[in-house]
């Protein structure tokens, strides 16, 4: 049942690339990014790592409670990595599969950017910021 969810959203988004193993766990590339797709339990999950520079993790934090009043996705770290990660329900229909795409990656565009700010280097946070 999962390689045919990951195959309607594959589908649904339009892309170009098929897996002959679908059951597993798929790498995307869109744009010139990565996006890693699971489906476990009913659910499709996109994952994108924004760093692995662990200096940048404390910044990166200090967005992440005001992101999460504006989006679906959310800011974690793991395996020495910061990643954005959403998840959607896998009997979506196409239109909300395809929404569902478009709004991590926008969202992934805008964490992104805010790597890029900061390119590797530590910035000063005072305890208490929420930032939209």
């Amino acid at each position: 049942m999962q390689d045919l969810h990951l195959e309607r959203f594959l589908s649904a988004i339009g892309y170009p690339d098929r897996f002959p193993n679908a059951e597993a766990p798929v790498t995307l590339r869109v744009d010139g990014r990565l996006f890693h797709v699971e489906v476990s339990a009913g659910r499709i999950r996109l994952s994108h790592v924004l760093s692995d520079d662990p200096s940048l993790f404390p910044s990166l934090a200090a967005f992440a409670a005001g992101r999460m009043l504006r989006e679906d996705a959310s800011l974690a770290c793991a395996d020495h990595s910061a990643f954005l990660w959403q998840d959607a329900s896998a009997d979506a229909d196409s239109r909300s599969l395809v929404r569902f795409f478009e709004t991590f990656a926008d969202s992934c565009d805008w964490w992104r950017a805010r790597v890029d700010e900061r390119g590797g280097g530590e910035v000063q946070i005072s305890e208490a910021v929420i930032r939209p």
